[in-house]
């Protein structure tokens, strides 16, 4: 008996933070679609998805117990932290790579002055690891474990949580349609990697760790080609 009220819990627990996270999804997805077409732009939406992502964790942690369940705590910690390390490595390596061949081209700069303009101008740049913090704890945290604890296959969730964060950078960003096209593209390797190194640790700090360190090589980038 005790079992079957222990897994009617998971499922209830599950589902609620399934619906919760693609509820703020899909709110995030429309404030960001509206607030286009007006003088906020996006950052109406870009705000709701910090707090909404940082909140909504906090609160089904806190609340209701379920740090381990969304990755947050328990799992492999170790070995998420040894992955996230030689992977964020490896995308590092990529990054400079990309640097050196965006300090060649005469439109390197102008490709990155909004980012550059946000990051530096705005003094947004102390912010970042906030927003890595909410991008981790919503996509491969609450999301990600929603979808495996309803059944989905572990494939198919890293395809689908990366398909939607690729997707949320022209949702939120406020900058030009090609500066979202180049974070998007960024996206697809950490949502890859980060995905599948959660789905194999079920713990979410080697991805934070992947999206520090490259966070910290696109700023570092554009710090050196501005």
């Amino acid at each position: 008996m005790k079992s079957v009220k222990a897994h009617s819990f998971e499922f209830d627990s599950s589902t609620a933070r399934f619906n919760l996270s693609f509820g703020l999804m899909a709110a995030i997805w429309l404030v960001g679609l509206a607030g286009h077409f007006t003088p906020l732009h996006e950052w109406p939406a870009l705000f709701l998805y910090v707090v909404g992502s940082i909140g909504l964790v906090l609160y089904r942690g806190k609340k209701k117990g379920e740090w381990t369940e969304m990755y947050l705590a328990g799992g492999e910690l170790r070995k998420s932290l040894t992955w996230g390390g030689i992977g964020g490595t490896l995308l590092l390596l990529l990054a400079m790579m990309n640097t050196v061949t965006m300090m060649k081209n005469q439109n390197g700069a102008a490709m990155m002055s909004g980012m550059q303009y946000l990051l530096v101008n705005r003094s947004l740049l102390y912010l970042y690891p906030i927003l890595v913090i909410a991008e981790e704890f919503f996509w491969r945290g609450i999301m990600f474990s929603a979808m495996i604890q309803r059944g989905f296959n572990k494939h198919l969730t890293v395809f689908l949580t990366t398909l939607f964060f690729l997707l949320n950078h022209f949702a939120v960003a406020p900058v030009n349609m090609m500066e979202r096209a180049m974070m998007a593209m960024m996206a697809l390797p950490l949502g890859i990697l980060g995905g599948y190194i959660v789905a194999n640790t079920r713990n979410v700090w080697g991805s934070v760790l992947v999206h520090m360190i490259v966070m910290t090589s696109m700023i570092a980038a554009i710090q050196i080609i501005m």
